[in-house]
């Protein structure tokens, strides 16, 4: 398979080798690869290919907004320490770091948009909460 390739072809693909091989399909998706069952809503979102795919769209998202998704998902319901966020993803905690973590939190909301039932809540003082 020639790079890049999307999702859906990898896994026809999959399913074409499974059917020749003679192996059944189960109706739940764990044969899948994990980076597919990361759903968040009506969301898949791959954070090795730095994609988020949402009704057969996929939106690609940059390094810092991978790293900050997959730390919210990580901590999916349960609140993510600011500090601790700007720590893992740009190795300090100074004001103009924690400035572009608000910007990309701004744009990680407005790709989540399209699902009412995901949010990223705002803990003020505190960090944030992605909720699904």
């Amino acid at each position: 398979m020639k790079k890049p390739f999307s999702m859906e072809e990898l896994i026809l693909r999959l399913k074409s080798l499974n059917r020749r091989k003679g192996v059944q399909e189960s109706s739940d998706n764990s044969s899948l690869p994990a980076v597919i069952n990361n759903k968040i809503g009506s969301f898949y979102f791959d954070h090795h290919r730095l994609e988020l795919m949402h009704n057969g769209k996929a939106v690609s998202l940059s390094q810092r907004e991978t790293e900050l998704l997959k730390l919210l998902i990580d901590n999916k319901n349960n609140l993510l320490d600011r500090k601790t966020a700007l720590l893992k993803i740009w190795g300090d905690d100074n004001p103009f770091n924690a400035r572009s973590m608000d910007v990309y939190i701004t744009r990680l909301r407005k790709y989540l948009l399209a699902d009412s039932s995901v949010q990223i809540l705002n803990i003020r003082g505190f960090g944030y909460k992605l909720i699904d």
